[in-house]
Formats: structure tokens, sequence, C-alpha cells
């Protein structure tokens, strides 16, 4: 199974959208560039919602079905480890194979010498096209990367062997994750990294690195896009020369990980991938899910009032919720709007302080922040929650396709 060029993870929260983010990707096909949709949902986003990945694979067929997509799309298992990938295999054909929590973690003295012996042929100012300097690369080097990654890469390899077993092939996209850890990997490191991948037999497509820089849950990229843009092009280029050195796919992307609302760093990301002919996977996160509170904000009705209340739960329960996200937001509660004050907002209000439209005057980043983690609440409300969107679906599919459409696809793939 081929993952195509270009791929675009569509997170749906509550499962309603999958037509309205296809028909996105239709758009995208008319006008000259094949995406593949996948989409994910991962093991904490199961928990909280009370799904399983069944209901997204039969979210994709449906919107699959209806819409008349003839091309590749797929079911991610986002973010999962042998502890928690059994729910996903029967469903699942991209399995997002994350190791992060492991990194730093040491392998056996002898399995790290192994891999410092495989690689001595490296050893010497090594160059890769793409790259301003050579590449000093000494034992030394090697061993440090086996000591600090080595470990985590064998984990994914444990885990892609599970999967293949239990699913009776290989049938399946891998990818392997390490976006959500303290450091970013550098271009050297990442090189290592795929040469373990390599050593571990996983024919992995995507590669999710942690980038220089936040990539915080619903906002904008924070950080020095120079540096962001001269990184992801010294990956792409020890990619490039990886899947050579080390006999990879050839099909093998970079995956960028909260890549919705990242919208500093697309122009950085298109010239980059023009430069290289290369191929990309960029995850979205929750979007989906704050464009459903925009559209029912719009609705007004009951619509607007489980908005609002949605808003007084979050704020009132802040710790609750953001402590699992602690890593990828950054909420000030200063700037946070009273619930009081929200509560006498109409739904143009709301919607544009909600909105990721840095030209409106309105626009919270904050607000927007504590919202996308606030979806714990929503579920709660349960049927009321769910009915809501399918009585207001015209207008929240408006929403969804504008934003994904406007602010995602025409700027990173047209």
């Amino acid at each position: 199974m081929t993952i195509g060029k270009y791929s675009f993870g569509m997170g749906d929260r509550f499962g309603h959208q999958g037509k309205a983010q296809l028909a996105v990707l239709q758009k995208a096909k008319e006008a000259g560039v094949t995406i593949s949709p996948v989409w994910n949902k991962s093991y904490r986003e199961h928990q909280i919602i009370y799904t399983t990945q069944d209901s997204v694979r039969q979210e994709a067929d449906e919107a699959i079905q209806v819409l008349g997509w003839k091309d590749a799309y797929f079911v991610d298992a986002d973010h999962v480890g042998l502890k928690n990938v059994d729910g996903f295999i029967q469903a699942s054909d991209f399995f997002t194979l994350d190791v992060a929590d492991f990194i730093g973690e040491k392998a056996v003295a002898a399995a790290i010498q192994s891999f410092v012996d495989s690689q001595k042929g490296l050893i010497g100012s090594l160059k890769i096209a793409g790259l301003d300097d050579p590449i000093d690369v000494t034992e030394e080097l090697i061993k440090s990367a086996a000591e600090k990654y080595l470990f985590a890469v064998q984990k994914a390899g444990e885990t892609y062997r599970y999967i293949s077993g239990k699913k009776g092939n290989s049938d399946f996209v891998p990818e392997v994750s390490m976006d959500e850890t303290d450091a970013p990997q550098t271009p050297v490191e990442m090189l290592f990294i795929l040469a373990m991948i390599a050593m571990e037999k996983i024919p992995a497509q995507t590669i999710a690195p942690k980038f220089t820089g936040r990539f915080n849950k619903g906002v904008d990229y924070v950080g020095d896009v120079d540096q962001f843009a001269k990184e992801f092009e010294e990956d792409l280029a020890v990619i490039q020369f990886a899947v050579k050195q080390f006999g990879l796919p050839s099909n093998l992307k970079l995956s960028v990980h909260s890549g919705s609302d990242k919208f500093a760093i697309y122009n950085s990301i298109q010239k980059a991938l023009k430069k290289y002919d290369a191929g990309v996977h960029v995850k979205t996160a929750g979007t989906t899910w704050l464009e459903e509170l925009i559209g029912l904000a719009e609705s007004g009705g009951d619509g607007l009032k489980i908005a609002k209340e949605v808003y007084a739960s979050a704020f009132g329960r802040f710790d609750e919720l953001c402590g699992p996200y602690a890593t990828v937001i950054d909420i000030d509660l200063a700037r946070l709007p009273d619930p009081a004050e929200v509560d006498c907002w109409d739904g143009p209000t709301y919607a544009s302080t909600l909105r990721h439209d840095q030209s409106n005057a309105n626009y919270n980043p904050h607000f927007r922040q504590l919202l996308h983690v606030g979806y714990k609440v929503a579920s709660e409300m349960g049927e009321r929650f769910l009915q809501a969107l399918k009585d207001n679906e015209a207008v929240i599919a408006k929403h969804v396709t504008e934003n994904l459409w406007e602010r995602h696809i025409k700027r990173l793939f047209l």
C-alpha cells in the first residue's frame, strides 16, 4: 500500500464532517493537485469521546462513497504504540508509530555498538546535496545518535511487526513519529534515525520529526521562520540521501504534525517541496471541531447557546482540560474573556473571536486554544451536541470546507 506524494490528515473529533472535508480535496484535484485524504483519530480522542476506530472507518468510507472519490484514501491509527494499538488494527491502514516517550532511553550496549559498526562507512566528511556544509561524521557522533534514538526506533520496529503479524500482511502505511518531545531533531540526527529505521526493516513512508519552533494546537507557528525553512529543506535533502543510502521506500516524506493553522511557514514548506520535488503529509489538529463551534455560533438559537456553554465550562475547568496539552498550548489566562462577557455576545462576535483570521481585530488566540482542548465538554453534552451538528449541518459544512480550502490547501499546495 502506497500513499500519494501529497496527503492531508483530517482529524474530525465527532465524525460528522467527513464529506465536507473530502469536498476540499476534490476541489484541489479539480485544480490539478491530487492529495490523499487520511482520516486520523488518536487513542486519547477515542477515550474522551467514547468512540472506536471503526467509526472513523465508517465515516471515511461513507464520504468516499457519497462523493465518488476514486483515488486512494486512508484511516490513520494516530499516535499508537504496543499499549493501545489493538483497537486500531482492524479498521486502520495508516499507523502513526509514536515513540517520542522513548527518546533518550538507551538500547543495550551490544545493539548500540552493532549500529555504530553498520554506519562506519559514513565516517569522514560526508557531503549531502542540499546541505551547505559537509557533515563531519565520527564514531562518537554515530554512537551519540544511537544512545539517544536507537531504543525509540526499536520500539517502533516492535510495534510495526506486531501490527503486521496481526493484520496478516504488511499492506499498510507506517509513519514513525517523534514530534511530541521537548527538543527538535537536527538534520544530522534525522540521518541516523533513518538509518535505524532501515535497520529495523520498517518500510516507513512518512516520518514526523519535531521541528524548531512552537506548533501549538490550532494557532499559528511561533518561532524563527527562516530557521524553520532551513531545517525543513535540510530534512528533505537528508531524506533523499537516506532513501538511496539505506534502501528506504522511494516515497518516504516528511510529516508535519499539528500542521493546521501554521500559516507563517506554509510558504516555506511550499517552496521547499518545489525545490526538492518532494511530497509531504500535513496532519491537522482539531481544526474541524473549531469550525463546528463557529458554525453553531453563527446559526444562533440553541447552537449559539451550546457554543457559549462549552466556553464557560472550559473556562471553569481550565487546569483539567489544558493539563494533557500543556506542551502544545500557550494560553494567557489574563487574555481570556470572562464567561459572563461571552454570554452577552451575538453569534458573529463569538465566531470572529474564534475564527483564525489574524486580520480581524476580534480574533483571540487564547480563546481559540482553550476551546481547542475543550472538546471534552461537548462530548459530555452527548446527544444534544450531536443533534445540533445535524441540525446545522449546512452552515457547519460550509465553514469546514472554506477553512480547509482557503486557509490550508490553497496556501500549501496551490
